[in-house]
């Protein structure tokens, strides 16, 4: 879910000018990625893990990426950005969606460059603090400094919940903008073949897929955050419901579809009893 949350942060930094707009190249801004396989790539495509570049996220391999990745960083001390710099292209971006973790990665080192400031700094400032917050956060960071944008993030479940509500109410709480509302609809509206849910030859997987969001099978108006081990916040709009779970579930994978199905039959029965609630308006959620 720590993907949805730096997504949110990549929107922030876009609206107050520290990025100029996702069709950027990620490596104009981040300079060592030139001469990876993230040259040339554009935000957007990072956005949509469709930047192209080879990284192998099998959880069930121990030689893969995204299983090595944690032993080289905090075993071997390498850096993030080292990381990301070693890796290649193996397709054409902007053309496959495909689930890869650097792509979050390279998503932070974005906003930090961008801004001027960590990670975790921003996060506080523009998002963590005028959302309203209960808990404190804590990111991890590789031993240089770097947050590791694709996981790693200590937050309580109810805040969690919050990033959901602040997707329900277009970015808004008690009407103060923390999120930009275009930003929002941009992230879970995408208009891409290869984003689309269901079987996709474009896709390596059944989820749809918006700015670091999923969108399920036979939409409903619908997104989730999806996380390692079983982690969710789900959004349904139409019945004015968020879900915020968390669980460690090995089995994570095998369960997606039907944990899904159980939010939709939570959402709709919910949503029917707090229909009277739903019509006072956004300060009654």
């Amino acid at each position: 879910m720590a993907k949805s949350v730096v997504s949110a942060l990549v929107g922030i930094a876009i609206e107050e000018g520290y990025i100029g707009s996702v069709q950027d190249l990620i490596s104009d801004s981040v300079l060592e990625l030139e001469g990876s396989g993230y040259e040339g790539v554009t935000i957007h495509d990072v956005l949509t893990m469709s930047s192209g570049v080879a990284f192998d996220e099998d959880y069930e391999s121990f030689r893969s990426d995204v299983m090595w990745l944690p032993i080289r960083i905090f075993g071997f001390g390498e850096s993030a950005v080292d990381i990301l710099v070693s890796l290649e292209r193996a397709r054409e971006p902007g053309t496959f969606n495909e689930y890869i973790s650097s792509d979050a990665l390279a998503l932070g080192v974005l906003v930090s460059r961008a801004t001027g400031r960590s990670v975790s700094a921003y996060l506080e400032e523009v998002l963590w603090t005028p959302a309203g917050m209960e808990f404190p956060a804590a990111w991890n960071t590789d031993h240089h400094g770097n947050e590791l944008t694709h996981a790693f993030l200590s937050g309580a479940l109810r805040d969690y919940a919050r990033i959901g509500r602040l997707y329900l109410n277009e970015g808004r709480r008690n009407g103060r903008t923390v999120i930009p509302a275009d930003w929002v609809r941009e992230t879970v509206e995408r208009p891409e073949p290869h984003l689309q849910p269901g079987e996709n030859p474009a896709s390596s997987w059944t989820v749809g897929y918006g700015y670091q969001w999923g969108i399920p099978e036979e939409p409903e108006g619908d997104f989730v955050a999806m996380g390692i081990w079983g982690q969710y916040i789900y959004v349904h709009p139409t019945y004015d419901i968020v879900i915020a779970k968390t669980s460690t579930d090995d089995d994570f994978d095998l369960r997606e579809k039907e944990t899904i199905a159980v939010f939709r039959s939570l959402a709709r029965e919910m949503g029917r009893q707090a229909e009277p609630a739903k019509e006072a308006g956004p300060g009654a959620r």
